[in-house]
């Protein structure tokens, strides 16, 4: 009995740097800090070549969105790709290669001759390397913290309002100083940044990979692992009512959400407004984002109100404001409807995701994630173009701003059908499924805290090393205590077997 007990201690070794809740860790929120800048306020800054881009090709608006929102669908729906390498890879190769891809696709696209070649660098290519720098990189910051999780990812989250503030002007003073290709070239150099991001990731343990074990067989390899994918990407959860009605709600939102940041600094300046003054609307907006954010996340604290009913709240703020930006003509009117548009927006984002343990279960959140990011990719790619395409054929910017307010309407409507939602009190806790009960699951150990000893220790007898659970940490530092000991040998042996391919 010790000597199988002493090789599964071999493979899965205690984390005793697990978590340590500073040191190094803080250099991984810079990290975060400088690539959150990096793609989201890049992203919502890239209005700034709308019509540069639309002046050169000499092509309409709805063909020149699809360069904003291919990149940003890219990012979405390839994020659950990023998250697999770096369990099979580790996370610092996988950034270094996602800040490479970005990185490239800008210096490509600065030698574009067609609006397909943007489609393809700029879309594709960029969009890829965003999509594996920042969900790693999210997932490392949780794998540093535990008490201060918190505190760290919105501190890293903050990069997002700053450059939305800094980058618009900057671009646009690129563009004016180099033109529109030597900007994107310059745009190129600073996506590399996050190569060194990348590098500066120390991993708390080894890549989480499967292991064959030596009694699989030919037969039941093939079933084993579709079984596996089925269990790691939660496919269940496309029968869970209240998962799907949410990821309708979602997708939604996030129509409407980046249209301001693709069309805002055109329509500013179709009306009459300089270009500063219109790359200015930008920057404002991305300070009342960081005010908004600080103060979601104040009012969560509180714990007064349920955060679904706060999202439905700031969602239905958010709609109200895009559906204001066209009668806003006077300068000062534009500035005080965007600072509401950058608040609303800036309370919602966060809450977006923090809703999505009180409707699957914390237990299945980190597969819902992956889900949920796969299916919203639609809206953020149908949106921007579409938005376009009713500024062709309208003239102006007006249906389009409507439409996006439109969008985030339906979305709290639909929200507003979810299960227990009339509830002043959150609702009881999904309760697992046969399976879940029965073994650890990958995905427990990434997120949620186990709410039993039995859990704890199934979880820690799966063999996943990143990141840990607040409950893994501290029973695996006592893994010398008596009580501890004798509760993993009474684990099946079968469970344990089966739990090494995790």
């Amino acid at each position: 009995m010790e000597k199988p007990q002493k090789t599964e201690e071999e493979q899965r070794p205690c984390p005793q740097g697990a978590a340590p809740d500073g040191g190094w860790g803080w250099v991984v929120v810079g990290a975060l800090f400088v690539i959150s800048a990096l793609v989201f306020g890049l992203i919502r800054s890239l209005g700034v070549f709308f019509v540069e881009f639309v002046q050169y090709f000499d092509e309409s608006a709805q063909a020149v969105s699809w360069i904003t929102s291919i990149g940003l669908a890219m990012q979405q729906l390839m994020s659950p790709i990023g998250a697999a390498a770096s369990n099979v890879y580790g996370t610092r190769p996988v950034v270094m290669m996602g800040g490479f891809l970005s990185g490239l696709g800008f210096i490509l696209a600065s030698q574009a001759t067609s609006l397909l070649h943007l489609y393809l660098t700029m879309g594709l290519i960029s969009g890829l390397g965003w999509a594996l720098v920042f969900t790693p990189t999210m997932a490392s910051v949780m794998q540093y913290f535990t008490k201060r999780r918190s505190l760290a990812m919105g501190l890293g989250f903050t990069g997002v309002g700053l450059a939305s503030f800094a980058f618009s002007p900057l671009f646009q003073y690129l563009v004016e100083a180099y033109a529109w290709r030597g900007a994107l070239l310059i745009l190129g150099g600073l996506s590399f940044n996050m190569v060194a991001c990348g590098a500066l990731i120390r991993p708390l343990g080894t890549p989480k990979v499967a292991v064959k074990t030596e009694n699989s067989t030919k037969l039941n390899k093939c079933s084993f692992l579709l079984s596996r994918i089925y269990e790691c990407f939660e496919l269940s959860l496309l029968t869970h009512r209240g998962f799907v009605t949410y990821a309708v709600a979602i997708t939604f939102f996030n129509a409407g959400y980046f249209i301001p940041y693709v069309h805002l600094v055109a329509h500013s300046r179709h009306i009459g407004f300089t270009e500063y003054q219109a790359a200015f609307v930008i920057s404002i907006t991305g300070v009342a984002d960081i005010v908004g954010r600080v103060a979601s996340g104040w009012a969560s604290d509180l714990g007064k109100i349920r955060l679904l009913h706060m999202l439905v709240v700031w969602t239905g703020l958010l709609g109200l404001s895009l559906m204001l930006i066209p009668v806003a003509v006077v300068y000062a009117g534009l500035l005080l409807v965007s600072i509401v548009y950058g608040f609303c927006a800036g309370a919602m984002a966060p809450l977006a995701f923090a809703v999505v343990p009180e409707i699957v279960g914390i237990e299945r959140v980190l597969g819902a994630l992956g889900l949920l990011q796969l299916i919203e990719s639609a809206g953020g790619l149908l949106g921007a173009p579409l938005s376009g395409w009713l500024k062709d054929s309208t003239g102006t910017y007006t249906v389009s701003f409507i439409a996006a307010g439109s969008f985030l309407m339906i979305g709290m409507l639909i929200a507003m059908t979810l299960p227990y939602f009339w509830s002043c009190t959150a609702p009881p806790a999904p309760s697992p499924s046969k399976k879940k009960s029965q073994e650890g699951s990958a995905e427990d150990g990434l997120i949620g805290e186990s709410t039993s000893s039995n859990a704890i220790n199934e979880t820690l007898c799966s063999g996943d090393h990143i990141p840990y659970s607040d409950e893994e940490v501290k029973v695996c530092l006592s893994n010398d205590a008596t009580h501890s000991v004798q509760e993993q040998e009474e684990i099946p042996q079968e469970m344990t077997h089966r739990s090494n391919f995790a």
